[in-house]
């Protein structure tokens, strides 16, 4: 079943072996087969853990701690994801992607237990924790996105992270049938109506992790980093420029020598072990805030997550302006899942087109459908068709964004911080959707669902600035475009 791998010397020792690229290229394309494969099916699995608690969540929250507290612990939830990257992604810099998402599926799974209790109990402050921890699960979902272009052929990047994306697809779609289902058979257990389900996401998370554990052999970042390594030790030493003495250097102190070429120009040094573990927050802001291409790809990932959230979480409030109670739940059904099929459902022609076209040509194409989308449903009225229109385009803005910002921000800093600041792009984003969904209740209150369209419209104008200094080409910044 597995993919024969020979163990790769240890990167102390790559400088004697100048072998060790060669024999690491030559297994690369079966194991990120394999990886993918994996990914893809953990996606799924994990998608349905997700989606099945956040489908019958607001309920069980209206049960236990009453309507006004309900929306709070779905922000829990998003809080937790964001604020877990850090712990998860510390993890993954000293000791790969396989133990990280392992632990965000096993904090999920505990959440989700956590939950169960809560309403077994009906204990609301074990609720919020449960909430806040099952963000682990919707964590390992999105760092799985990651850990499909470590070992990626740079031709390919966006379509193999975009094919992880697109696997959510399948999980959502299945998760409310689960949700029925396991009600169904743990009512016999004993247990409350609506616990169900989230018993049946830790069933989910645990098997997601086990799954992973036990065959994401070997791991993809190590790979990555150790193929780097090995090119770095064999790779012939840079050759400085001659410095030209100026004609009247007498008394004065002895020109320094010239610098050697940036990373750029050559393979990334190995990433020492302190990098490694060391590599925070702090630090993966600092290689965000020097690289131009790794900046539009956090800026691209977090604007539009937030435009789309906040218009997206009021959408619902606008149908029940012009639907009766008999109606507004088959209605709103019908127009969120449009909505998720413009997200994810093309994810994979997005990815080809960020291939073919460019990361930030799509990133622009995200950010031009998020304006429209904020012109169609921010003009249509109470006509639902045409909101109908406005989610889709939304949900297709946000798949640009995200499989455009995503990949270029992955192949844009170096193996030894990619971790770090993948993690550190995934917190912003939480915060930016948690931050919109809590603001776009107060400004649908105040103004109303149209100036809600426009105040979005205009958040996203800056990244088109953003976008357009990086150039129409996009070439990443490569400072190491080793192995995705």
């Amino acid at each position: 079943m597995g993919v024969p791998f020979t163990p790769y010397p240890r990167e102390s020792s790559v400088a004697t072996d100048l072998t060790a690229p060669a024999r690491i290229r030559s297994d690369l394309a079966p194991i990120q087969r394999r990886t993918l494969g994996l990914l893809f099916g953990t996606q799924i699995i994990g998608g349905i853990g997700v989606t099945i608690g956040i489908a019958v969540g607001a309920l069980l929250a209206v049960r236990i701690a009453g309507t006004a507290v309900a929306g709070l612990t779905q922000s829990a939830a998003v809080v937790g994801a964001a604020l877990l990257a850090i712990p998860i992604t510390r993890i993954m810099n000293g000791y790969g992607r396989r133990p990280g998402l392992v632990v965000a599926y096993l904090v999920g799974a505990a959440g989700a237990v956590l939950v169960v209790l809560a309403a077994v109990t009906q204990m609301v402050p074990l609720l919020f924790l449960g909430s806040l921890l099952f963000g682990g699960g919707t964590a390992a979902n999105l760092q799985a996105r990651y850990a499909a272009v470590d070992l990626a052929e740079p031709a390919r990047r966006g379509r193999q992270l975009a094919l992880i994306v697109w696997a959510t697809t399948i999980g959502a779609v299945a998760a409310p049938n689960f949700a029925v289902l396991a009600d169904t058979v743990t009512g016999g257990w004993g247990l409350p109506p609506l616990a169900g389900p989230f018993a049946f996401s830790a069933v989910a998370f645990v098997l997601a992790a086990g799954v992973l554990f036990a065959l994401l052999r070997p791991d993809p970042l190590r790979t990555a980093r150790r193929l780097a390594a090995a090119e770095a030790a064999v790779a012939p030493p840079p050759v400085a420029a001659p410095v030209t003495a100026a004609p009247s250097t007498a008394g004065l102190p002895a020109a320094a020598p010239t610098s050697p070429p940036s990373p750029a120009a050559g393979p990334m040094t190995p990433p020492s072990p302190v990098a490694r573990r060391g590599a925070g927050m702090r630090a993966a802001w600092r290689v965000v805030r020097d690289r131009p291409a790794a900046r539009l790809g956090v800026a691209a990932v977090a604007v539009g997550h937030a435009v789309m959230v906040a218009v997206m979480s009021m959408t619902p409030v606008r149908l029940g302006e012009s639907h009766g109670d008999a109606e507004v739940l088959r209605v709103v059904g019908i127009v969120l899942s449009l909505h998720i099929a413009g997200m994810y459902a093309l994810a994979p022609l997005v990815g080809w087109l960020a291939d073919r076209l460019g990361r930030p040509a799509v990133i622009l194409g995200g950010v031009g459908l998020l304006l429209a989308a904020c012109a169609v449903a921010g003009t249509a009225g109470h006509h639902t068709p045409q909101l109908s229109v406005g989610l889709v385009l939304l949900g297709l803005g946000w798949s640009g964004t995200m499989v455009g910002g995503s990949t270029l921000l992955s192949e844009s800093v170096p193996a030894a911080v990619r971790p770090s600041v993948q993690g550190f792009s995934d917190l912003t984003m939480g915060l930016a959707g948690a931050g919109a969904a809590a603001v776009s209740g107060f400004v649908m209150r105040a103004a109303g669902y149209p100036v809600l369209t426009l105040l979005a419209a205009i958040v996203v104008v800056p990244l088109v600035a953003l976008a357009l200094r990086r150039g129409p080409a996009g070439a990443p910044d490569r400072e190491d475009d080793t192995c995705g």
